[in-house]
């Protein structure tokens, strides 16, 4: 037995959306916490399945974590000394768990994780992680499927020139860095959103990190740091998701408790669709304009196209008025849903990390299946752009990424119900 989304289309979706607080924030944030004793609280904290999970791996480090999820903030107290090891069956259920390594490696000096797991859409290797960590003193080795890491002379500052600006390894580094010994500059660093967020947290807790918001982190290690009390940004990839919802299916919705400044790339492809657009100062509005114009569209890092969306794009091309391509540069697994997309009626070619989509002017309603949070909610929006009934399963995937899902869908206007199957 397992939970189905079943959507009957087609529907327009009109009305208005709340966004909760980032995802791929919040979860690192709470992992940042590990850094300095005591009680830290989080704000504007999203009601997802991953929130419960880093929780949980908190509690089992030793810490005590309370989620208010009515207050839509958790707070987490840190003992002097956390536990170290992160056990596999919280790791391989969420992979932005790897994000306590760093932390911990700078507070207990050593650390044991397991090799992590998540969403099925590409290989995303620690060996920037390792090797960063590396240049700062530390011994890592796998064993028994966990990454064990030792500084017992603790970490020292150490500069890093990353091969690919990897958000997870900027993450993990600038966290590490905070309490290393001398000054840490990491070059070709992630500039994402939700990384500005963690470093100007870091700096509320008594961190000294620069360039924030460049390619460039310079972070001169300090001796410890305070708990804080810190709100998290908005989440531009759900954001996202509601402006594509009124492109794929001909409404309009505004986007409320959103920074459009952190979407201008994908605002701008929406208006190219033939979408109206309209910003204001916590908000934004997408119409779609009748059926949508094809874009081309290539994913890279912030603040590049994110591949987030992705499969978004792919859904509102497969009912646009032509052609479009959309190439991945970022996961190279991340077509796999576009299997399932063409169980609806889609027309897509794939060449390589290209593919090549032709819209058509209804999709028809079919059985699928998610294999990722994105690929999940971009298959229940294309089901509301389809004839008749869609059922989506492999729904987790989408707990662990959208709060308050399907009550926003309603109270947009889709027929959508979940049950079990």
């Amino acid at each position: 037995m397992e939970d189905v989304i079943v959507v009957t289309g087609p529907a327009t979706l009109n009305g208005a959306v709340s966004v909760p607080g980032a995802k791929n924030s919040v979860l690192k944030l709470m992992a940042a916490t590990l850094l300095a004793q005591g009680c830290s609280t989080i704000t504007n904290v999203p009601n997802i399945q991953d929130v419960w999970i880093m929780a949980e791996l908190l509690r089992r480090l030793g810490c005590s974590v309370d989620y208010d999820v009515e207050a839509a903030a958790v707070s987490i107290d840190v003992p002097e000394l956390p536990l170290h090891q992160a056990d596999y069956d919280l790791v391989r259920a969420m992979r932005a768990s790897i994000s306590v390594l760093g932390p911990l490696v700078a507070r207990c000096r050593q650390a044991e994780v397991a090799l992590p797991g998540g969403d099925a859409i590409g290989s995303r290797g620690l060996d920037m992680h390792r090797a960063g960590l590396e240049l700062m003193g530390t011994t890592i080795t796998i064993d028994h499927g966990y990454l064990v890491a030792s500084v017992p002379d603790g970490l020292i500052g150490a500069r890093h020139l990353l091969d690919f600006p990897s958000v997870g390894a900027t993450e993990n580094l600038m966290m590490a860095a905070t309490l290393a010994a001398g000054t840490t500059v990491i070059d070709n660093a992630a500039r994402e959103p939700e990384i500005t967020d963690i470093a100007l947290m870091l700096n509320e807790m008594g961190a000294r990190i620069s360039g924030i918001g460049t390619n460039t982190l310079v972070i001169e290690g300090v001796e410890r740091l305070e708990p804080v009390v810190h709100r998290v940004v908005p989440d531009r990839i759900v954001a996202g998701t509601w402006a594509f919802a009124a492109a794929i299916t001909g409404g309009c919705i505004e986007v409320r408790d959103a920074d459009a400044s952190a979407l201008t790339v994908v605002l701008d492809k929406l208006s190219q669709a033939g979408c109206t657009v309209t910003v204001g100062e916590d908000s934004f509005t997408v119409k779609g304009n009748g059926r949508p114009e094809p874009i081309n569209v290539s994913t890279l890092p912030y603040p590049g196209f994110p591949t987030d969306l992705q499969p978004f794009v792919v859904a509102m091309n497969a009912v646009s008025t032509g052609s479009g391509m959309v190439t991945e540069n970022v996961f190279e697994a991340r077509w796999g849903f576009t299997s399932e997309l063409a169980r609806l009626g889609a027309v897509i070619r794939l060449d390589g990390h290209h593919a090549l989509i032709q819209g058509v002017p209804r999709l028809s309603g079919a059985p699928v299946e998610a294999n990722d949070i994105r690929a999940g909610a971009a298959l229940v929006i294309a089901g509301l752009a389809a004839e008749g009934t869609t059922e989506v399963r492999g729904v987790d995937h989408i707990d662990r990424g959208y709060e308050k899902f399907m009550e926003n869908l309603r109270g947009l206007g889709a027929q959508v119900i979940r049950r079990r199957s």
